[in-house]
């Protein structure tokens, strides 16, 4: 169904200047102190799903926001109140309880797609569709979550070896493919080794969970919806990347939510906002007053929109970090920020269990202050911090030294 247009004051483009749409974001998600105090579950759905890769930034996202410890989001996780599961463009995310069966829908199609790669090699649905029933049997019978391996040697040749052909299309064997099709079902979900969500290690068990009466255009709809709400406002190339998407169905999901375009004094493509938020932003103040925090580089606030450049003043965006940190798609290390603005880098070293942190400018008491606060952090509750899975100290290293290097040169100017 599509919302009558409504007649919306779009504030002024001059107004609306890279400083005050930094801000904006920043306040959208949460990260100003509006969201202290506030669950997991509240989190996530006021800012956005977390990006989960094996890394620590679910962790981060959390304890930003809300001061939410890692004891806390683990045991949300135990509880079903938050999961990991495969959803927009069949990526996964930490998301809250509510969401769980319209989102895993948003994940059938890529789980499906990877049919095709194995149909390609001789597979056909039915022996797919067999051997999802028959993973259902073994973990059933189980009656404890079991890992690709053990599920591998229950189910004996039941799975299938696709050869060097299925290894180099990313299908080793039947068992993935299976799997992927029965989590975005509901039939199945991953649980993570240990209770942790910062690594990749997962065992399967069944879930049953009841699936969404929603229709596939609500379930766009829904998404674009929220995602709107998490960034504050995004060009239509952006929403694009986030859902996957296409053109049509893009246009369709921001008519059925009567979505404005608001243009900036960036100039360039024009934010695609929610009516609400147009006249919020309108009314909308900087804050005066420094709010820093530091960040995972995969955070709602920078991968929603894959942004990056636009978060660094103008000064900043020649500054090197091993390449122009303006012309790099993603960030090369975690941002520190100031009321959405990038004003620095950071990575962990557990090695001496201190943070290698790159301040553009000077480094007030406020910036110091939330440094020594995550570094604590992940002292007590992580013991390292990984952006990704296959993360490690020591593939670290070169970017460890190249922030400490950047560090002793701004200082010594």
């Amino acid at each position: 169904m599509t919302t009558e247009p409504m007649t919306v004051q779009l504030p002024p483009a001059a107004s609306l200047t890279p400083g005050r749409l930094r801000a904006w974001s920043w306040h959208r998600q949460g990260l100003d102190g509006s969201l202290a105090g506030c669950t997991a579950e509240q989190v996530l759905a006021r800012a956005g799903w977390a990006r989960s890769v094996g890394g620590a930034n679910p962790y981060l996202t959390l304890f930003a926001r809300a001061g939410i410890r890692r004891a806390q989001v683990d045991a949300d996780v135990q509880a079903h109140r938050i999961l990991e599961l495969p959803t927009a463009r069949g990526c996964t995310y930490v998301l809250g309880r509510d969401d769980f069966a319209w989102a895993l829908r948003l994940g059938r199609d890529p789980a499906e797609a990877t049919f095709k790669v194995v149909g390609r090699l001789g597979v056909d649905r039915g022996e797919i569709a067999l051997l999802e029933e028959q993973v259902l049997h073994v973990l059933a019978e189980a009656g404890v979550p079991l890992d690709p391996r053990q599920l591998k040697d229950e189910l004996g040749d039941s799975v299938r070896s696709l050869g060097e052909e299925g290894k180099k299309k990313g299908a080793a064997t039947t068992l993935p493919t299976a799997l992927g099709i029965l989590q975005a079902d509901g039939r199945i979900r991953r649980v993570p080794a240990a209770g942790r969500l910062d690594q990749q290690r997962y065992a399967y068990e069944p879930w049953n969970l009841a699936p969404s009466d929603l229709s596939d255009e609500e379930i766009r709809a829904e998404l674009i919806r929220r995602y709107l709400g998490w960034t504050g406002g995004a060009t239509f190339k952006q929403s694009q990347w986030f859902t996957g998407f296409t053109v049509a169905q893009s246009k369709a999901a921001l008519a059925a939510l009567g979505a404005v375009e608001v243009a900036t004094a960036v100039g360039g493509d024009p934010l695609w906002m929610l009516p609400d938020d147009v006249e919020r932003l309108a009314a909308f103040e900087e804050p005066a007053e420094e709010q820093i925090q530091l960040l995972a580089g995969t955070d709602s606030l920078v991968l929603l929109r894959r942004n990056a450049a636009e978060l660094l003043a103008e000064q900043d965006r020649d500054k090197q970090a091993l390449g122009r940190l303006a012309l790099q798609a993603d960030l090369p290390d975690h941002p520190i920020l100031d009321r959405g603005r990038i004003i620095g880098l950071w990575q962990y070293d557990p090695g001496q269990e201190r943070l290698a942190a790159w301040v553009f400018g000077a480094t007030t008491p406020a910036v110091a202050r939330r440094i020594a606060e995550v570094e604590a952090w992940i002292k007590e509750d992580l013991g390292d911090f990984r952006a990704f899975s296959l993360d490690s100290p020591s593939s670290r290293q070169k970017r460890i030294d190249a922030l400490r290097a950047s560090t002793t040169a701004t200082a010594e100017r």
